[in-house]
């Protein structure tokens, strides 16, 4: 199964947490088609970034055997640390000094990003559960705006100012500053927009600020993932005025931009969405969008006949849209159910291949399901983080706004598809293939109310990692041993940086998930709160290395990519079944933080896996967990639970109950 990036923002303990004061709120918006108006320009330190660096051979061997210790016995670690020997003296010093020339020859680009394109385009899978994570944003503040009309409105609104700041080049660049006082100011902002573009980033670097990379931003608006056999293409029109809105499996498109590229008049949009919620038309027989969640070589030969058959001008439509709204018709009952439905939903209501799906359900609950090719958490996270801000703080309508008095009839158009026989064939099985598949998926979440960052910082033990270890805890107590674990990372403060893999299970946590679950009694609570701050400040080294791109994953992907390319028989390393069951991530794990944020979910990328989205708050930790029928999320959720309390007991001074 192929690795997925998921939705890992900025470094652990780096992380962004946008409305924070890393930067600066919005200007309001009001009638302006701009959420911002930075004096330094969105790209401005783009061409100046650093270069994500390929680690050294050697580094790279001694991490990778450092990840597979806890996994091994002593037989095969041996055998592992005999191919690692080989492969570092033999063929993979070969490969990897061709790695570093061709690097040396793209400058523009960044080693990982060519294979990591490929890695996702070539996939095969549905890109339902397989890849797509969602993200379903807070309530607003004030209840009469969760209305679907009203928040559809607003929120649309929002994102069109998004992208008009975005594309006008006056967002604010995304920077992590370590130092606000210094760099975060209007003093130092009026300074640097003056260093040229080529240096700007070692002028923010010298008062402790990391511009990050921007390249993908422009592929959240007019985007589509397109399905083509053996691989698929990412295509952007950025002329295309037209919103694309979903609702009970019918496909409706309006402009939301004038032909002089202003943003159509909010009372407008209210009245065309209103128009689109009172279209009483059932839901089609035959409901086009199941077939976005299809196997891509399946679909790209039914999109093939779709084109023969005379519907390449409304595909046209569909796939440059400024992004996909569905309007869904139901309230949503409980967090469960919101993962679900924003997760896959019932497969009539979204366009999977879109870049993302802004969803809105009748109780004004929503959520971006997003495609994930095109980028990353960090465009994801930023876009989805000035939607919320500016829908809820600046509204383009209230709840008593009345709709413009506009037809509506003439300006929406409900777009139709000419199906044939083998096409209406091709929908159905779609329907059946992922009926079955939704029903094997199960999701449950806990919310742990007795502490969060916090507690945890004042014990000088990093969050994330004691929820790293939470898990560990959990699967060596539900199921008996140490697995495979992946934890994504941003390495955005790179030019076309991607992501790094953190492993999380490491000597450490093994030999502290074996004293808390096996034998708690056997040592002291001093001894248990010592294997813990050993297993943080691994956890940190970890985090540290991977957000400077020193982790060992991307390396040795890239290193099996060129070996491919060129025609050169696979390495045994890669044949070893070591590799393979590092690679078969049974825990995958991601988390986010913003205030913005309700909850976050994606499916386990292994059939015997579990999908774990986490957030360590200030003062509780939440953990949303996927599971297919092999899994059982529930009693893996108890197990995460129960080794929370026995840390915190152990924290805390006091003994662990059995």
């Amino acid at each position: 199964m192929t690795p997925r990036l998921l939705l890992r923002a900025w470094p652990r303990g780096l992380a962004l947490v946008p409305g924070a004061p890393s930067r600066p709120s919005s200007t309001g918006s009001g009638p302006d088609e701009y959420l911002q108006h930075s004096i330094v320009p969105t790209m401005h330190y783009q061409d100046s970034l650093p270069r994500l660096p390929i680690p050294k051979l050697e580094d790279t061997m001694r991490r990778y055997l450092s990840a597979q210790k806890p996994l091994l016995d002593d037989n095969h670690f041996r055998k592992t640390e005999e191919l690692c020997k080989s492969f570092e003296s033999g063929v993979g010093r070969e490969l990897h000094a061709h790695l570093l020339a061709q690097d040396k020859q793209n400058k523009h680009t960044s080693y990982i990003s060519g294979p990591w394109f490929d890695m996702y385009l070539t996939a095969r899978d549905s890109v339902v559960l397989n890849f797509n994570p969602f993200i379903a944003f807070n309530p607003d503040p004030k209840p009469e705006y969760n209305d679907q009309l009203t928040r559809a409105t607003n929120m649309t609104v929002s994102a069109v100012r998004f992208l008009k700041t975005l594309r006008a080049g006056l967002l604010e660049p995304e920077v992590f500053h370590l130092n606000p006082a210094k760099s975060d100011t209007d003093a130092f902002k009026r300074l640097i927009r003056f260093v040229p573009s080529s240096l700007s980033w070692y002028g923010a670097y010298l008062v402790n600020a990391y511009p990050l990379d921007m390249s993908q931003y422009f592929r959240l608006f007019n985007s589509t993932r397109l399905p083509k056999p053996s691989r698929d293409e990412l295509f952007t029109d950025a002329k295309a005025r037209h919103l694309l809105v979903l609702r009970k499996g019918h496909f409706y498109v309006f402009d939301v931009l004038d032909q002089d590229g202003n943003i159509v008049n909010p009372s407008e949009i209210q009245a065309h969405l209103k128009f689109i919620l009172s279209d009483n038309s059932p839901v089609p027989e035959f409901p086009l969008a199941y077939l976005s969640s299809e196997n891509r070589d399946i679909w790209a030969e039914l999109r093939q006949k779709l084109v023969q058959g005379g519907n390449e001008d409304t595909l046209r439509k569909v796939d440059s849209a400024v992004f996909c709204l569905c309007l869904d018709d139901f309230p949503v009952k409980d967090l469960i159910h919101l993962s679900h439905a924003m997760l896959h939903g019932d497969g009539t209501n979204r366009w999977f291949d879109k870049s993302f799906n802004l969803i809105v359900a009748r109780d004004g609950t929503a959520a971006v399901n997003f495609e994930h090719a095109w980028g990353d958490g960090v465009a994801v996270l930023r876009f989805f983080n000035e939607v919320f801000k500016d829908s809820t703080q600046t509204p383009a309508v209230t709840p008593q706004s009345r709709p413009a008095a506009t037809d509506s009839s003439a300006t929406v158009q409900k777009l139709s598809f000419k199906l044939s026989d083998a096409l209406k064939a091709g929908i159905t099985t779609a329907k059946e293939k992922f009926d079955a598949a939704m029903k094997t998926l199960t999701i449950d979440s806990i919310q742990f109310e007795r502490g969060g960052k916090e507690f945890l910082k004042k014990q000088k033990l990093s969050p994330d990692a004691v929820a790293q270890l939470a898990f560990q805890m959990a699967f060596l107590r539900q199921y008996g041993q140490t697995v495979a674990t992946y934890e994504s990372c941003s390495t955005a403060a790179f030019k076309h940086g991607r992501t790094e893999t953190i492993r999380p299970a490491s000597i450490f946590t093994k030999r502290c998930s074996e004293a808390f679950v096996r034998e708690p009694s056997q040592h002291s609570v001093g001894e248990l709160q010592h294997m813990m701050a050993e297993c943080s400040k691994y956890h940190g080294q970890l985090t540290k290395e991977a957000a400077m791109g020193q982790g060992f994953d991307r390396h040795l992907f890239a290193l099996r990519y060129l070996a491919t390319a060129r025609g050169i028989t696979l390495p045994e390393l890669y044949l070893d079944p070591a590799y393979q069951q590092i690679n078969h991530n049974i825990l995958s794990t991601s988390t986010l933080s913003s205030p913005a944020v309700r909850v976050g979910g994606f499916a386990p990328v292994v059939p015997d896996g579990f999908g774990i989205a986490y957030a360590v708050h200030d003062d509780w930790i939440g953990c949303n967990v996927s599971s297919y029928s092999g899994r059982n999320a529930r009693e893996f959720l108890r197990c995460v639970h129960k080794g929370l309390e026995d840390m915190f007991d152990a924290l805390e001074g006091k003994a662990i109950k059995s």
